[in-house]
């Protein structure tokens, strides 16, 4: 089991295992979800889920909850020729 000690100003540092394992890097964000498992109080760690890019601007709330990877959105593209020659 690994300990993190806090500093006065409540700030911790992860150990890289943790940091490789959930693929966090400096200045990412961490999720924290309480739970009660088999009557044992534990949090869990999440790196935050990716967020859609600052380009989507004012169509942000149309893009939540989609993918931004290029082949999703090339394949968005592709559909959206396609269908728009019909």
């Amino acid at each position: 089991m690994t300990a993190i000690r806090l500093t006065a100003k409540r700030q911790a540092t992860l150990p890289k295992a943790l940091c490789d394992e959930l693929h966090l890097k400096p200045g990412d964000s961490i999720v924290l979800e309480f739970r009660q498992i088999d009557g044992e109080k534990v949090w869990l760690l999440k790196p935050r889920s990716a967020t859609p890019p600052e380009w989507f601007g004012s169509l942000r709330k149309y893009a939540a909850g989609k993918s931004v990877e290029m082949e999703s959105i090339r394949g968005s593209i592709a559909k959206g020729r396609h269908h728009g020659s019909e």
